[in-house]
């Protein structure tokens, strides 16, 4: 019988915040999770110009710009992430919205790869994902693609 593995989506539901995020993991971990999923865009590539600079209030200032930014790790923080998960025995990965952090994701050497939803026919991500040959995650199917 196969085992089922559990992915806890945390996405970037930590607010910005590592300390939450430290958080999440741990309780993953308790309920039982096999692993953890965070999120990452380079939001000058995601979003338009004329969409960034809309009005939005946010904890972290007055445009749409400012809440994405803040929602968003630095290398710092997922550098963190990546020592905390190994510390506390989860698989960790993040799903790329575009080319850029499909690159910056690939020194973790993750052993799961997702392409985000909203993502699924960006066939320049699918190809880069694709050629790093692990383990490919698809939504909105959730099918598992041994590269």
């Amino acid at each position: 019988m196969n085992k089922v593995f559990i992915i806890a989506e945390i996405g970037i539901n930590h607010n910005g915040d590592v300390k939450l995020a430290e958080k999440m993991i741990v309780a993953a971990k308790q309920c039982g999770a096999d692993a953890v999923k965070f999120q990452k865009r380079d939001i000058n590539l995601v979003y338009s110009k004329e969409e960034l600079s809309k009005p939005r209030e946010s904890p972290f200032g007055n445009t749409f710009y400012d809440q994405k930014k803040g929602l968003e790790f630095s290398e710092k923080d997922y550098d963190y992430i990546n020592t905390f998960c190994k510390k506390n025995k989860i698989t960790w990965f993040a799903s790329a919205w575009d080319i850029n952090s499909v690159i910056f994701l690939k020194k973790y050497n993750f052993e799961f790869n997702k392409i985000a939803s909203a993502m699924i026919v960006d066939e320049e991500i699918l190809l880069s994902v694709a050629s790093q040959k692990n383990i490919l995650l698809l939504a909105p199917e959730c099918q598992l693609i041994n590269i």
